[in-house]
């Protein structure tokens, strides 16, 4: 699975998680802009084959009116360092991979911590 981590998420992301989720990308690796509308990023991930990872509540609405793919995983009030981050990818890397084979469009991971 490929993943696209929004603006709001750390481009170190993709280095650490590279053994678990291969060629997934920073969308400051796509020549895509800090202020990139969602809608260009959504339609980036779609034609490209990435599942987006985002705090954004927006790729929320994007998902329930435009369905998958993309894929959206939304980290639910996602205030937290990089190393956190990355430790809940990690955990829920199953649930992750069975979005990919899943009829749902959207994967909400919330912290309990």
């Amino acid at each position: 699975m490929k993943l696209l981590f929004d603006a709001n998420l750390s481009p170190k992301l993709v280095g650490r998680l590279a053994e678990l989720f291969p060629e997934s990308a920073h969308v400051f690796d796509t020549g895509l802009a800090r202020f990139t509308p969602d809608r260009a990023i959504w339609e980036h991930a779609r034609a490209h084959g990435f599942t987006i990872v985002t705090a954004d509540a927006d790729f929320l609405d994007l998902a329930d009116s435009h369905g998958a793919p993309p894929k959206v995983i939304h980290l639910e009030n996602c205030n937290y360092r990089t190393a956190k981050v990355e430790e809940l990818l990690r955990r829920h890397a199953i649930r992750i991979a069975e979005l990919e084979q899943s009829s749902r469009a959207v994967l909400v991971i919330r912290s309990t911590a």
